[in-house]
């Protein structure tokens, strides 16, 4: 019987901790090639590359998947695999595993979460694996059985069309994480600030900062599920449509 195909990308590097535990994690599951931005690309979100040129190149990493290595962004990875590298539709595209969290709102900014919803918009099924982490020594081995376990019952039982899923998972041993909850995402956001510094030249420059403003302690939101030791999982959907106000503002402005 066929091995599965699995795609891996990411956002912060092809070499970073996070995507070569999930490639490890995922070769025990399938067959694996790994298209993965040559330098970290984190925040950049749903952009590609329209206004240069792009190369790849195929690496030698441990393993016995394959790893090509981008000058491009997320997207472009998954872009790039489907029409360039893959020679068979993949069965699942997996991202990450982000160093640092992708809930609530930061689903927006993710480069991690991009890849996986435009795998999404091609028709395939996809998940983004964060971890509430930010050390490049980051230990992802904690969470590996939950990774595998995610990605094998996707793989059995295929998500909705237009779904791509969401994991964010806390900053804990596994013996203290509670298990899983499905929740939706929090209302939060960043509170900016651009702190203003001058330079040996005297011309101002702008270093970008702030803090993440929770609002929401609901218990069915990810943030909340995050907070009490249990790893979060939000359906995410790209098509943005605000469908229950459409009638609403047929009435207005038709």
């Amino acid at each position: 019987m066929q091995k599965p195909l699995i795609l891996v990308t990411n956002d912060d590097g092809i070499t970073a901790p996070g995507i070569r535990n999930l490639v490890n994690f995922m070769n025990e599951i399938g067959e694996v090639v790994v298209v993965a931005p040559n330098s970290p690309q984190s925040g950049k979100g749903h952009a590609i590359t329209i206004d240069s040129t792009l190369t790849f190149e195929e690496i030698n990493l441990e393993g016995p998947q394959k790893d090509y290595s981008l000058s491009g962004t997320p997207v472009d990875c998954v872009k790039f695999a489907l029409n360039k590298i893959l020679t068979r539709k993949p069965d699942l595209v997996v991202s990450g595993i982000n160093h640092g969290a992708n809930s609530s709102i930061n689903v927006i900014y993710s480069g991690t979460m991009s890849a996986a919803v435009e795998a999404g918009v091609e028709g395939l099924q996809a998940i983004g694996f964060s971890l509430l982490d930010f050390s490049w020594d980051a230990d992802f081995s904690q969470a590996k059985e939950y990774i595998q376990d995610i990605v094998r019952k996707v793989l059995e039982n295929p998500l909705p069309p237009g779904i791509v899923l969401n994991v964010n998972i806390p900053k804990l041993p596994k013996e203290e994480i509670k298990g899983i909850k499905v929740c939706r995402q929090a209302k939060a956001k960043w509170e900016e600030n651009f702190d203003e510094r001058i330079n040996p030249h005297g011309k101002k420059y702008y270093w970008l900062t702030g803090y993440f403003n929770n609002m929401d302690s609901g218990d069915d939101a990810d943030e909340t599920a995050l907070e009490a030791g249990f790893i979060s999982i939000v359906p995410v959907k790209f098509d943005l449509t605000a469908h229950e106000h459409l009638q609403q503002l047929r009435e207005i402005l038709e």
